[in-house]
């Protein structure tokens, strides 16, 4: 049966956005004002602060509002149950080639003795 984490479907559907990954890759310089964010976007203010919703509602940035200035950073660590979730992944398709190559290289060698 499938394993669901919920936790991951709201991560990958935070970065499934190319405006979100965007706006993530310019938070990996530095934290970033939310008019410095929409700025190089094209896209509205509100619009913007729809896509911070879903990073921040994913664990992928936090924001700190300081009078009218919200502020936003990236929290790197929150990818970390992606990456896991990457690695079993692999893995599992690792092991999986790795006995299908060797059926195939079996196949091989009895058809031909």
């Amino acid at each position: 049966m499938t394993k669901h984490h919920p936790e991951l479907s709201q991560l990958f559907h935070a970065l499934a956005d190319p405006t979100r990954r965007s706006i993530l890759s310019r938070l990996a310089e530095r934290p970033a004002r939310v008019t410095e964010l929409s700025g190089p976007t094209g896209l509205r203010l509100p619009t913007v602060m729809r896509h911070l919703t879903v990073l921040e509602e994913a664990g992928l940035i936090v924001t700190a509002k300081d009078g009218r200035v919200r502020t936003c950073a990236l929290v790197p660590e929150a990818l970390a149950p992606a990456r896991a979730w990457l690695d079993e992944q692999r893995a599992l398709w690792e092991g999986r080639l790795d006995r299908l190559e060797a059926l195939a290289l079996q196949a091989m060698r009895e058809s031909g003795e």
